[in-house]
């Protein structure tokens, strides 16, 4: 059968609980500073592009002009090489920083590539040229990855580590994990913590970044107007990350924005603040990365929503007492990574559970077996029924106990038509004889309410023991 659609974004990440960072030192947040050289590789007619750049400018509304060179784009974008990264190199010299260095650009700015090895600054890759990706052919943007790494060699002396394409496609993420090249990669911002993707037999790792503790909204609105609306906007964000504790925050910066002293006045105050509060480990994202795989290295794991239909049945289809039919709708839902937990996957089975007929759920119901009864004696079980009832001390019971549990259970089925049910993991013996007691008494439509919701307890307990 064809493997159904999967949807692709994870929208659960680490959860509730993250994990342990574990920063040097003890410190509260891994704080990276990353600083965007883009000038000289951006959008221009001299560079072989077919219209002039119009992205983050201090020219308001700006918009591409085809077959011209924008003189006023250009000397805006030269600023940012000329004076700016001067600015910033005398601010964060005493900083570890991380370079997302696009390679045309770092090719035509010598001196300032010679600056940040002085500074003993990580290098990283930021594409061949500052260019729109989201139309590119996958094959065309596998080749401009291979190329801006081997730019990035010639210039630098070292092929890069890390990359942030930026103006991405959906593919620039599955692209560059799928090089090997990488220790890590940054087109992303779903997360205040690095995680690992699997892309093919590549596990890499993702530290995600940020578009919101960033510059560029100078040239965006609603953005920012001062250099304190930029340093109050980060000094907040690390504060409440320092308060959390265990976290990463990233800092966004370009030459021709940050390196205005208007607006490196906000870099600056947040700085400032930072030194003087405390807790923070300042790190290049190679060092950060370093640090993860060291704490928390990736391990492959079976994922439910990877498996094909016979094995998930296989592996699933007992979920349900005796009921196969509703782990194979299962795997025909759209089902993704949020999916491959205990809640996720129980959440897909309950719903094929609870959208089925009453006919259909009464036959799960039936197919439940008596608690302490025949089959229990006969040992013929589940394995997973043997185990829960076990659990509660139903195999070992008095001949007394079994006689009271059979005489309930007869009386149960009689009045309702199904077993009673009851996620015996839950309780203890005692419990579990009141419980048969008091909903003898109810009604068949609460009854089988209050037992098709046993069911799916009984459900999540056992994903429990064979999911994270």
């Amino acid at each position: 059968m064809h493997h159904p659609p999967r949807y692709p974004r994870n929208l659960s990440g680490h959860g509730a609980t993250p994990p342990a960072a574990n920063w040097p030192g003890g410190a509260r947040v891994a704080v990276s500073l990353v600083l965007n050289f883009e000038e000289g590789g951006e959008n221009c007619l001299l560079h072989g592009d077919a219209q002039s750049e119009a992205f983050l400018s201090d020219i308001a509304g700006a918009q591409p002009w085809p077959g011209q060179r924008h003189w006023n784009m250009e000397s805006i974008y030269d600023y940012g090489a000329r004076a700016g990264f001067w600015r910033l190199h005398r601010l964060l010299g005493r900083h570890p920083v991380t370079v997302f260095g696009v390679a045309t650009a770092l090719a035509r700015a010598p001196e300032q590539v010679a600056a940040m090895q002085a500074a003993e600054w990580e290098i990283a890759s930021h594409g061949l040229k500052w260019i729109e990706h989201k139309d590119m052919p996958e094959d065309q943007e596998r080749d401009q990855i291979a190329r801006a790494i081997a730019l990035h060699a010639d210039v630098t002396g070292a092929r890069p580590r890390g990359w942030y394409t930026g103006r991405c496609s959906v593919n620039t993420l599955r692209l560059t994990a799928e090089t090997g090249a990488f220790d890590w990669v940054s087109d992303a911002y779903d997360d205040d913590l690095p995680y690992w993707i699997e892309a093919g037999a590549r596990d890499q790792l993702v530290i995600p970044y940020t578009l919101e503790c960033n510059d560029m909204r100078f040239a965006t609105a609603p953005g920012w107007v001062t250099g304190g609306d930029f340093g109050q906007y980060l000094i907040d964000t690390y504060d409440l990350l320092h308060a959390e504790g265990g976290r990463m925050m990233s800092v966004g910066l370009h030459c021709r924005l940050a390196g205005r002293p208007g607006k490196a006045a906000g870099l600056m105050r947040f700085l400032d603040h930072v030194t003087a509060r405390g807790g923070a480990w300042f790190a290049t994202r190679g060092q950060i990365a370093a640090h993860w795989a060291a704490q928390h290295p990736h391990q492959r794991r079976e994922r439910p929503t990877q498996m094909d239909r016979d094995s998930f049945i296989a592996r699933f289809g007992g979920i349900f007492e005796h009921s196969p039919w509703i782990a194979e709708r299962a795997w025909e839902q759209e089902l993704g990574p949020a999916h491959d937990s205990t809640t996720g996957l129980h959440s897909a089975l309950a719903r094929i559970f609870r959208t089925a007929s009453r006919d259909a759920r009464l036959g799960v119901l039936r197919a439940h077996p008596d608690l302490a009864g025949k089959l229990a004696q006969a040992r013929r079980l589940t394995a997973e029924s043997t185990a829960e009832q076990a659990s509660a001390g139903l195999d070992a019971l008095t001949d007394s106990e079994r006689q009271t549990f059979q005489r309930l259970n007869t009386a149960y089925v009689d009045k309702h038509g199904f077993p009673f049910i009851i996620a015996v993991r839950d309780h203890d013996k005692p419990g579990i004889l009141a419980a048969m007691q008091a909903r003898l008494a109810n009604d068949t439509d609460t009854e089988f309410a209050t037992a098709c919701a046993q069911v799916e307890r009984i459900a999540a307990l056992r994903l429990k023991d064979m999911l994270p």
